[in-house]
């Protein structure tokens, strides 16, 4: 049993627009609509029911005497549905888009960049990050086929292609609905490249490309980070059949962890364990540094576990300026895990001078009004 006219939902009400809205606006909710219930993208047991809705609403009120029509009577129009009979010629790659349909039927439009990109990892140390290094690599990449110039076929001999007439794309009319659009697709014919040949090349089986070693020199630049990526241009794959430019071969460089020290920024940070007496007597502390040169940290009489000393400017370099960051020292008492009976019983005389004359309960209240003036 069909559904009475005026039991339909307003088509403003279907579009979430205003009575009086304009093309534009109507195109834009149109077109926001369609691409999230169309039921080629979406699963839901509605989607096609409310898809078919919006593009009844959109056919309406996208057409100005229809939509005087529905404005006066409504979905009553006289003489029956304002659709009328047939469906509507509405170009929907237009409205939205043509990456959508080359989503939905498989096709797509050829890219201009050609080849496809190639992306790997490379490791180098916090020492290499922290100067800037030249490095190398050797690798496998593909690289035209000498033998067909790219093209995938014996002696490299092609036709134009006679299905996209060299273009490498084809219309194809599609009908959704009350809608019949024009959708661009790749030519299955000659897969894009607008050629086609009768035997495929024997040294690339046709692909147009064949792996080779390569030698690939690229310089890190000081301060490089985690994750950061180098490009190098027309490194990446050749395009198919010879058609556009390669591609570019993407260096994510990944940097090793560190026996001691962790990165944040342009900052190093570190723990330094100490035993009891150095956080109160306070003591210098030398290690090597990242950058080859020994790295002072002096460490400050009365001392706590948790304390920080900063060393200024012997953080990493930046790799966009000339700041350079700062090594942060976090002080960590270490207790002995043995003790002799005599050595106990030394700890034991000693005990008021090491807790100090304060109680617990003062020792607390200290200790919670300088973290809350220090959060202040």
């Amino acid at each position: 049993m069909g559904i009475a006219l005026s039991d339909k939902r307003d088509y403003y009400e279907v579009l979430g627009v205003e009575k009086n809205a304009d093309d534009k606006e109507l195109k834009q909710a149109f077109r926001i609509l369609a691409r999230r219930y169309h039921p080629d993208k979406n699963d839901a047991e509605d989607a096609e029911s409310r898809f078919k809705e919006i593009q009844e609403a959109y056919a309406v009120l996208s057409d100005p005497d229809k939509r005087r029509q529905y404005d006066r009577f409504g979905h009553n129009v006289p003489g029956g549905s304002p659709f009328g009979a047939g469906g509507f010629n509405i170009n929907l790659e237009d409205i939205l888009g043509g990456d959508f349909f080359s989503s939905i039927f498989g096709g797509g439009r050829r890219s201009s960049g050609g080849g496809a990109d190639i992306r790997i990892r490379h490791q180098v140390t916090l020492e290499e990050a922290y100067t800037g290094t030249k490095s190398e690599l050797n690798l496998d990449l593909p690289t035209e086929c000498l033998s067909c110039q790219g093209t995938g076929a014996e002696g490299g001999s092609t036709s134009t292609c006679g299905t996209c007439r060299g273009q490498g794309r084809v219309r194809v009319r599609q009908q959704i609905g009350p809608f019949i659009s024009d959708a661009v697709q790749t030519c299955e014919e000659c897969q894009g490249s607008g050629f086609t040949h009768d035997a495929d090349c024997g040294d690339c089986d046709g692909i147009g490309s064949v792996n080779q070693p390569q030698i690939i020199r690229f310089d890190i630049p000081e301060g490089a980070d985690n994750g950061m990526v180098m490009r190098m241009r027309g490194r990446g794959e050749p395009a198919r059949r010879g058609r556009g430019q390669p591609g570019d071969l993407h260096i994510e460089i990944m940097v090793e962890e560190h026996p001691w020290f962790e990165r944040s920024g342009m900052d190093l940070i570190m723990s330094l364990p100490l035993g009891y007496s150095d956080l109160v007597t306070g003591c210098d502390v030398t290690i090597p540094h990242v950058d080859g040169k020994d790295l002072k940290i002096s460490v400050p009489s009365k001392s706590n576990s948790g304390d920080t000393v900063t060393i200024p400017r012997r953080g990493m370099p930046s790799n966009r300026s000339r700041g350079r960051g700062d090594v942060i020292v976090l002080l960590k008492l270490v207790m002995p895990t043995k003790f002799s009976k005599q050595e106990l019983k030394k700890i034991k005389e000693m005990k008021q001078i090491l807790d100090g004359e304060l109680s617990i309960i003062e020792r607390m209240e200290n200790d919670a009004k300088i973290r809350r003036h220090s959060s202040s």
